[in-house]
């Protein structure tokens, strides 16, 4: 029981008795007794806390009017309600000022506010329309849901820790990847659904999930109708809730089961040895611009939660593309950002976070980006976030680009440069073969100058936003038409070949050519220092039939088809093996923490040794090179490894070291068809003599024996 003062607030009749509270913790918290509820508004003038017995109730079963004199500290209002019990649905009714203009004050009571920082929220009745405007919405509000997070076995589980060089990344929206009736799962599109699959994602090797959002956001926004189809928020990318997971991905949400059902995957992915990273969006939320709806921080202090344009606020400053601008680095605004983060990990196991359109956590509060910016820097020193691997997406939509910059030491970055210069090299561009050479080396260009390491580059080819690597190969161009927008959304420049024909082709030597140009980017993704990641479905060929923008589309074109798995099974066991290639113990060469420094083994190999065709002629200054090999020493007994990269249409022969006391045995040739492509480990191919041919457009690599 907290500490309380015995104020009587309310007639003996009504069906909760109430007591003045506590302004911490901000929230709804239970105790035995009760619970208390806490929200921060600093220019309100009154507040109102309405209860409800169910969460699809028209009307609330009591109203309390907080008083300002008995229920405010400082700029916090709070109350305890006695005998209330978890499950219980709450809002809040919120008056102040009216100067939207001159001050940006949004207050409106006839609009009924969830908390931020609820647990979890029911939206059975929310109609987003209603939100709009000025008409009172309580009939179509959404409620939040008293939740004791408590009362739960973790079994002994904790936050598995595992070290950043030893990271493979599976990004995988939640919904989609069991959604599909082909996913044979029991409970389809779900936290639950992830349990079911993970004895795949054992099978397939990765090491950790990156989910797209999983933080409450507007699941039944319509963004648009299409030939009948109505398209809404599929991704996530506009929370409203920091501390609640989504209700859609729950089983029985209406039952306040949000964190008990997250809690439940998590568990099972730790004791897969699996690693939970969220993707976070703290950048701006679902409320919009200044025709958005109110559901939480436009109605409490809208001034303080958002960029508001200096001359005129009832605008806001968009740098992120989306409506409005989180203004993170508030107090008020970073307490939250924090507290989230360390509730996610304290309360929910989780290993990670990835930041969308991280810069914006580097703006201050007149936009300018800040060289210590408190939220950045709190999350990197945190204590409860010691352990916790941040990721950031080093970029905003208003220009603001920090790869390699980034203000913090620990903050592992999406490396777009190693994405772009990769997909160049492969699609056979020329001239690539330097900046080629510092991807695969970790990209020492663009971090090691700031003290940072190879860990701190999340390598990447492929991710949600954009196409899938199967479309990579088989599109030049988008085709975003199923999204409404008359393909003028998505980016235009790709960076993608479709090898001779656009989209789905029954041509088999146009697919077999597909299908080497993905096993040439997989390898090269494994083979390159810094943390790789890729999308789920990549590994079975998903297609999004040309869509690289399906942010909308909640339906065949987002869903991991689950027949794949079968039907690209050569795929499939190419990244199985090619991940298991790279966590081999005697590869620790490929997982370097620090950067090659010229070390040489008792063999007379150095740690990396850069060549073309011919040995250690790299052809750094040949504007037409599409060629680059390179060989990495192994220490303390380790295999050597060489790598041949043939991005010609010609086959080209290559020479080989010689190594004392060794010989050199192919592991992978992406010319080859399956299973001769990747050798299982003791099942490799001698190689003999000092040259190697490699086919056009392939990838050799050999191992020391």
């Amino acid at each position: 029981m907290i500490a309380t003062t015995k104020y009587q607030l309310e007639p003996v009749t009504a069906k909760y008795q109430v007591e003045r509270g506590s302004q911490h913790p901000l929230g709804a918290t239970p105790y035995k007794d009760g619970v208390n509820f806490s929200i921060f508004s600093e220019h309100a003038t009154s507040v109102e806390l309405l209860l409800f017995d169910k969460h699809d109730d028209a009307e609330p079963i009591q109203i309390i009017q907080l008083n300002p004199k008995i229920n405010k500290t400082f700029h916090f209002w709070h109350i305890f309600v006695k005998g209330l019990t978890p499950g219980t649905c709450y809002g809040y009714r919120v008056d102040g000022p009216q100067n939207l203009h001159g001050a940006g004050y949004r207050f409106n009571k006839n609009k009924v506010l969830i908390d931020p920082y609820s647990k979890g929220n029911c939206n059975a009745l929310w109609n987003r329309i209603d939100a709009l405007g000025t008409k009172d919405n309580l009939a179509t509000s959404m409620r939040s849901v008293v939740i004791d997070t408590s009362d739960y076995d973790w079994e002994g589980d904790r936050p598995l820790n595992r070290p950043m060089s030893d990271t493979i990344i599976y990004e995988v929206h939640i919904g989609g990847f069991t959604r599909s009736p082909s996913s044979g799962c029991k409970n389809c599109g779900t936290f639950s659904g992830i349990i079911e699959k993970i004895p795949y994602l054992k099978e397939l090797g990765i090491t950790a999930v990156e989910l797209l959002p999983v933080f409450d956001f507007d699941e039944k926004e319509i963004v648009r109708e299409v030939n009948g189809n109505r398209l809404k928020d599929y991704w996530g990318y506009n929370p409203h809730s920091y501390f609640a997971p989504e209700g859609s991905y729950c089983t029985a949400s209406d039952e306040g089961s949000h964190i008990r059902e997250f809690r439940d995957m998590v568990k099972a992915l730790h004791k897969a040895d699996i690693e939970v990273i969220l993707d976070v969006v703290y950048n701006h939320t679902s409320e919009g611009n200044h025709m958005g709806p109110t559901i939480n921080f436009k109605g409490f202090e809208n001034s303080t939660y958002y960029h508001l344009v200096p001359w005129d606020k009832q605008y806001y400053m968009d740098y992120t593309g989306c409506g409005n601008t989180f203004n993170c680095n508030h107090p008020i605004v970073e307490k939250l950002i924090v507290e989230s983060l360390e509730f996610w990990v304290k309360e929910m196991h989780v290993d990670g976070f990835r930041f969308d359109e991280g810069s914006i956590l580097a703006r201050g509060q007149d936009g300018v980006p800040m060289a210590h910016p408190p939220v950045v820097w709190h999350i990197e020193i945190s204590d409860t976030l010691a352990e916790t691997k941040i990721i950031a997406e080093a970029w905003d939509a208003a220009g603001l680009y920090q790869i390699g910059y980034f203000p913090g030491y620990r903050w592992a970055e999406w490396n777009g440069h190693y994405r772009d210069d990769i997909r160049r090299f492969v699609k056979g561009d020329p001239g690539l073969v330097g900046a080629v050479a510092s991807r695969i080396a970790g990209s020492a260009d663009l971090y090691q100058a700031t003290g940072h390491l190879p860990i701190n580059s999340i390598n990447f080819i492929t991710c949600h936003d954009g196409f899938t690597l199967n479309d990579l190969v088989s599109y030049n161009y988008k085709h975003n038409e199923a999204n409404g927008e008359n393909n003028q959304d998505g980016i235009n420049d790709n960076l993608s070949w479709n090898c001779g024909v656009e989209g789905e082709t029954d041509d088999p030597g146009i697919d077999a050519l597909r299908r080497r140009q993905i096993k040439n980017f997989a390898a090269i993704l494994f083979l390159s220092q810094g943390v790789p990641m890729f999308v789920a479905g990549d590994e079975v060929r998903r297609t999004q039939k040309g869509n690289n923008n399906a942010y909308c589309q909640d339906n065949e074109i987002s869903w991991f088809n689950w027949n794949l798995v079968e039907k690209n099974s050569d795929i499939f066991r190419f990244f199985k093996l090619m991940i298991d290639f790279r966590k081999c113990y005697c590869h620790s060469a490929l997982r370097r923490s620090r950067f090659f420094s010229g070390e040489v083994n008792e063999r007379g190999l150095a740690d990396i040794s850069w060549h073309g065709s011919k040995l250690f002629s790299p052809g750094w200054c040949d504007p037409d090179a599409r060629v680059l090999a390179y060989t990495m020493g192994g220490f303390e007994g380790e295999a050597d490894i060489h790598v041949m990269l043939n991005m010609y249409w010609e086959a080209l022969d290559f020479e080989i070291p010689s190594i004392t006391g060794r010989e050199w045995y192919k592991i992978v040739d992406t010319a080859e068809p399956s299973p001769m492509d990747i050798m299982e480990q003791g099942k490799e191919t001698i190689v003999s003599g000092n040259v190697c041919t490699v086919q056009g457009r392939s990838v050799v690599i050999l191992i020391s024996k």
